[in-house]
């Protein structure tokens, strides 16, 4: 089957297959950020907010800034009664529509893969957060299997599909994280790993919740239906349910932060 792109149209059912892992890896994220309160944030690739409303929920912002290229997402994120006093835009991460040192931190969550140039990205938000600020970003581990439906992916390939991959799934490394953050400039870069677990009410719940995968549903609608049969049969022996029924799936990701030099010579 022919390589497409990956694209996160769907907010409702992004908050189901991918926003609560986002959230799960979210929260243990910002206890290692903890970030004070009262900053001025910007959310790069907010997607359908469900990180942005974690900022608005734990950090008190003074403002609150999401950006994301899907129109879809961002409407989702838009009504969200806890982000009513958010603003939203359409943009790319690797030309940020702001002036120079405009916030006082960036984040950039599950995203960094997905740029062609995440060197770029990580400039533009050094470029945009005030001298002292913060950039910080975590991102599923892809090349180590971190991916929350690595096994499923797996198992796929396994059957001869190919499934579409991140233009930059090596950013995601750690050592390539604390390498980008170094280059870009900013200081005190540290870095950590996160792993997080999600449970599924039932084999059936998994299932469903796979489908809602942009890069899995078209793909699992072309094949036969013995070959589907297959593959669930596979997934049910890879994760087993336990006593109750419920299916247990691990995730890692990997997180960096670092500083925008305080006497930097703003453009």
């Amino acid at each position: 089957m022919a390589d497409t792109p990956i694209r996160f149209d769907d907010g409702a059912g992004y908050e189901r297959y991918m926003g609560q892992w986002s959230q799960l890896a979210g929260e243990v994220f910002l206890d290692w950020l903890a970030p004070p309160s009262g900053l001025c944030w910007l959310d790069v690739g907010c997607g359908n907010g469900a990180f942005t409303h974690m900022l608005d929920e734990r950090t008190a912002p003074a403002a609150l800034q999401g950006i994301d290229p899907s129109a879809a997402q961002l409407a989702f994120a838009g009504l969200r009664a806890s982000l009513s006093g958010a603003g939203f835009c359409q943009g790319d991460a690797m030309a940020l529509p702001f002036p120079a040192a405009t916030f006082d931190a960036a984040v950039m969550p599950l995203v960094i893969f997905f740029l062609a140039e995440p060197a770029r990205g990580v400039a533009e938000m050094a470029r945009v957060v005030c001298p002292g600020g913060m950039v910080s970003a975590y991102a599923w581990d892809m090349p180590g299997g971190g991916f929350p439906y690595h096994a499923l992916q797996s198992e796929i390939r396994a059957l001869g599909y190919t499934l579409s991959k991140p233009p930059s799934p090596e950013a995601s490394r750690i050592e390539v994280l604390h390498a980008l953050w170094t280059a870009a400039g900013l200081l005190a870069v540290e870095t950590c790993a996160i792993t997080v677990e999600r449970s599924f009410a039932s084999f059936d719940d998994y299932w469903a919740t796979v489908l809602l995968g942009p890069s899995v549903a078209p793909l699992l609608s072309a094949m036969a239906a013995e070959e589907r049969a297959v593959l669930q049969a596979r997934m049910r022996t890879r994760l087993p349910a336990d006593a109750s029924g419920r299916i247990l799936c691990s995730a890692r990701a990997h997180a960096v932060r670092g500083r925008v030099p305080a006497g930097r010579a703003l453009p």
